[in-house]
Order: structure tokens, then C-alpha cells, then sequence
């Protein structure tokens, strides 16, 4: 966490270990307390990381004491694994699953929040929100943030066009659920909102960590900065990429996109904000869980209603129809957007 004194409360993200050491834990199967097995020690830091216990000092041991039981069983807690205390097989799949850089306790306590008659049959909601509910405001709304991707940190091998394409739709998803309108422009500086591609120590203090470990970091309002791991393998359609290891980019921005509008994780695997995500999977529609999270921040889009979730497909309706929700807030983009020109 990163506090800056004299502005609102900034979480940094993203720093710690990961990528492929993340793999040496399939050795800790089955490990309990008692255990002495090499790599338990990782394993705290790991944990330690995400928030499950304290930062474990330079003489951490590889025992399996009471306090990595302590965290094992909250870890497992989080994300509604069967709670054995143990390092059985459904656990370490997810601790070796790549994830997002934003920590587990970097959030307010999970909100659970019985939702409207008729939406999901009662479902209860257990989205977060960063430490203090920070969100974007305007004096004069609506709201109307600008976003910008770095035209130098990039990945070469993805066209820039297609990656904006993402981003638009990414942003579009989230603005058709709240009052909240996304407009691109080229001034990168200026942007509200600034998109870039790094690899290891990238100058924020939360350096990356290679490949399949964390994928990306974002900042909480208002700092906007949203981060990509540049060392993974990005692909924006796997039917045209078909390495193993890719990584959906769609789905990292989206998930992104949240934290940035002030949304932590949520212990619900099926939506956006969940942490984890695994190769060639591809997680892009909002769920009940994420939009009652955001809307709970900003209120609801009055052209948006929960039963079209189901009809919000990968590439169905165009981002830039999608980007506000009123008459208004549509005709503030349009003006910004001719501004520009």
C-alpha cells in the first residue's frame, strides 16, 4: 500500500513473488502442520503477500507451524475451499493459478448483500471495495473519465489497434452498468486513466514478476494507473493464437477496470472481479456479483437493468453505443470526443 500524504489513500499493487516459482509448490501436496518440506517458506511469502498472514522475516524456516495453518485455512476460507488447515490438491491449484496483484486485504470486508427479488433467486453478493470506498467524483456530473494506452510501453507482438479494441470494449462493459462515461484519447498524460505494458521493476514500487504469476496491478481512485505484466503472453483471440500459456488480454482489463473504479476481489469464482484466472481462459461478462458491487460505488446506469446480463456477449453491442447510460451523459461524450478533434 502506497500513502500519499495530503491525497486520498492510493493502494499499489502487484509487487512480491510469483511466476513460474508459483509451480514448485505442486511439491507441497499434502503438506500439515508438522510438515518440513523446501518451498514452505516461498509459500509464506506468498501468502504473506495476498495478505493471509504477517511478512515473514529473512530466518523464515520451511516448517508448517500453527500460523501458516492460521493462513492456510483463511486462504482457503477466501475462496470457499473445503478448510482441512492442509495443502491438499484443490488449494495448491489455486495458489498456483496466476492472479492479479491487488491483495486479498487491500479491501473493506467482503459485502454480503441480499439481492432484489428475482435476481439470481436470491443470490447473496460478496463483493469488496478498496479501504475507505474511495471512487471517481465530478463537481458537475456526470461522470466522464478519459483513458489512455502508452504508445511506447507496449507489447510488439499485439497490433495497437487491436489492443485499443479491447480496452473500448473492456470500458464499454463496465459503463453500460453505472452513470459513468469512458472516453480514449491520444494525450496520455492528461488521461484520467493510463494504460501501459511493463516487465519486472517498472518505477511504481510493485515490480512484476515474469511470466504466469501476476498478471497485472491496478491502482484505487483516483490515481488511474492500470498496469500489464509485459513478460506474459497476451492474446486478444485464441482462435488465432493458440500458444498454451496465453493469457486473454480482454479479461485481465476488465478485471483491472474494476479495481480502478474502486472494486476489489470478489470470493465469488464466477465473476469478473474474482482474482485468479487461468490460461486460454476467457471471463469477460459482468456478473450479478460484479455489477451490484460497482453500482453500490456509483449507482446505477437508468438504461441498464440486471436482466440483460444475459445478453451481454464478447463483442455484441458497440462500445462506443455502450459508453454512457443517459441522454446526457451521451452528449457530454460526444462533446469531449469533438473537442479532441
Amino acid at each position: 500500500m502506497v500513502v500519499v500524504l495530503g491525497l486520498p489513500v492510493v493502494h499499489g499493487h502487484g509487487h512480491g513473488h510469483g511466476g513460474v516459482a508459483w509451480h514448485s509448490f505442486k511439491q507441497l501436496l499434502d503438506a500439515g502442520r508438522g510438515s518440513h518440506v523446501t518451498g514452505l517458506a516461498e509459500l509464506k511469502r506468498y501468502l504473506a503477500r495476498f495478505g493471509y498472514m504477517a511478512k515473514p522475516g529473512r530466518d523464515t524456516t520451511d516448517a508448517f507451524d500453527e500460523h501458516l495453518e492460521v493462513a492456510v485455512r483463511r486462504y482457503q476460507t477466501r475462496f470457499s475451499l473445503p478448510v482441512t488447515g492442509r495443502l491438499d490438491n484443490a488449494t495448491l491449484d489455486q495458489i498456483m493459478s496466476p492472479r492479479c496483484g491487488v491483495g486479498d486485504d487491500d479491501v473493506e470486508r467482503p459485502v454480503s448483500v441480499a439481492l432484489s427479488p428475482g435476481a439470481q433467486g436470491g443470490v447473496v453478493s460478496r463483493f469488496t471495495f478498496f479501504k475507505g470506498e474511495p471512487r471517481w467524483t465530478r463537481s458537475d456530473p456526470p461522470i466522464v473519465l478519459s483513458y489512455a494506452v502508452s504508445p511506447t510501453a507496449t507489447v510488439g507482438y499485439l497490433p495497437p489497434a487491436a489492443v485499443r479494441a479491447v480496452f473500448q470494449r473492456a470500458f464499454a462493459r463496465w459503463a453500460r452498468t453505472i452513470p459513468v462515461g469512458f472516453v480514449e484519447t491520444d494525450d496520455y498524460e492528461a488521461a484520467d486513466i493510463k494504460v501501459g505494458f511493463y516487465a519486472g521493476n517498472h518505477g511504481d514500487g510493485v515490480p512484476f514478476d515474469g511470466p504466469l504469476g501476476i498478471l497485472g496491478h491496478a491502482f484505487s481512485p483516483k490515481n488511474g494507473r492500470l498496469h500489464l505484466d509485459a513478460s506474459e503472453h497476451w492474446a486478444v483471440d485464441f482462435d488465432v493464437d493458440a500458444t498454451a500459456s496465453a493469457i486473454d488480454l480482454e479479461s485481465v482489463a476488465t478485471h483491472e477496470i474494476g479495481h480502478v473504479l474502486g472494486l476489489g476481489h470478489s470470493a465469488s469464482p464466477r465473476a469478473v472481479m474474482y482474482p485468479s484466472i487461468k490460461p486460454r481462459e476467457k471471463k469477460v461478462r459482468l456478473t450479478v456479483d460484479d455489477v451490484e458491487g460497482v453500482q453500490a460505488l456509483y449507482g446505477s446506469n437508468p438504461q441498464f437493468s440486471l436482466s440483460s446480463l444475459s445478453e451481454q456477449g464478447t463483442s455484441s453491442s458497440s462500445p462506443r453505443r455502450l459508453l454512457a447510460g443517459s441522454a446526457r451523459l451521451l452528449c457530454t461524450v460526444l462533446v469531449i470526443l469533438v473537442t479532441q478533434l
